[in-house]
Formats: structure tokens, C-alpha cells, sequence
């Protein structure tokens, strides 16, 4: 059972204001199934989509983490189409990919690049795009000598989540 936090014998006040909307939330949900009741518009909830809890749930990493991997790559002409398969719905203001040349490491591809993995930072699109044409940092023409092209997932401060989830695909025959 988890404790409430008092302050000084009093309530903290962010834990006080989440209390109410807990208790708004659950009188508006009993006044619903009474028809005599009128509701305030700003007391009306939407429905997530049957099978998701919402944005931000869909957006979350999963207790074994977020995770993605190609699942189609193609030639787009002079550059490259990518499809992506993961766990989590990306979004580039939350949980999203990072798109990346292997001239550069997972680590490399991250705001944090230099604070927490002590390495200088490299070039990356970060996406919610899927399926993404690449452009920017990993247009075809920024790839150096490079022929794999890899995927991690990143975070709304754009950091990789994980170093070690990186999937890299070799494209040399679409170059």
C-alpha cells in the first residue's frame, strides 16, 4: 500500500489538486448515468480507441521496454522508405524513433550523448513517421561511406532510451 506524503501535517498541494480531479472525475462518472443530472462540458471525458488507454498509455514504454525494428526497407528513389514495427505508438513530442547511419553509435544519436555516455554527439531524424522517407541527417547523401542505416527508440528530450536496442539494416543495393 503506498503512503500519502504530508507536509508540515498538510497535504502537498500538487497531491491535494490531483485529489480533486480524482473525486470531479468520479462524481461526473455517477452523474452520467443519471439522465436528471447536466454535466459542464469541461467535465466530459472522450473514449479511447477499444484496445488503447489513450495517448500517452500508447505512447508509454511497456514494462520490458520500448522496442522497434524495421519491418520493410525500399528504395524511394534517391533515398530510402523506411517501415518501422515497435511496441509503442511514436510520437515526436513523446516516445519516438531515431534514425541514424552506423557511422555513429546508439549512444552517439542522443541529447545526452556526451553528458551520460561520455561520447561526442552524432547526427540523427528523430521521427514519428512510419512509414519515413530519409531526409535530413540521414538523407542518402549524408551517409558517408556507410551502407547500414539503424533505428533506436528515443525519448520527448530526445535521448535514446536504451543504447542496446538498435536494429541496423544493410541498403548498400539501394544506394
Amino acid at each position: 500500500m503506498r503512503s500519502i506524503s504530508v507536509v508540515g501535517g498538510r497535504m502537498a498541494p500538487a497531491l491535494r489538486a490531483g485529489l480533486a480531479a480524482l473525486v470531479a472525475l468520479a462524481l461526473a462518472s455517477c452523474a452520467r448515468d443519471d439522465p436528471t443530472v447536466a454535466i459542464p462540458e469541461e467535465q466530459t471525458t472522450t473514449t479511447a480507441p477499444q484496445g488503447t488507454t489513450g495517448v500517452a498509455a500508447a505512447n508509454a514504454c511497456p514494462v520490458d521496454g520500448c522496442k522497434v525494428s524495421f519491418q520493410n526497407v525500399e528504395d524511394a528513389g534517391d533515398e530510402i522508405k523506411l517501415t518501422f514495427t515497435s511496441n509503442y505508438t511514436p510520437e515526436v513530442s513523446g516516445n519516438h524513433y531515431h534514425v541514424y547511419w552506423d557511422k555513429f553509435e546508439a549512444k552517439q544519436v542522443s541529447n545526452d550523448a556526451e553528458t551520460k555516455h561520455g561520447v561526442t554527439q552524432g547526427e540523427w531524424e528523430p521521427t514519428a513517421d512510419n512509414p519515413f522517407t530519409t531526409t535530413g541527417a540521414v538523407a542518402a547523401a549524408q551517409r558517408g561511406e556507410s551502407t547500414n542505416i539503424c533505428v533506436t527508440p528515443g525519448d520527448k528530450d530526445h535521448n535514446v532510451i536504451d543504447p542496446a536496442v538498435v536494429e541496423c539494416r544493410d541498403v548498400a543495393s539501394l544506394l
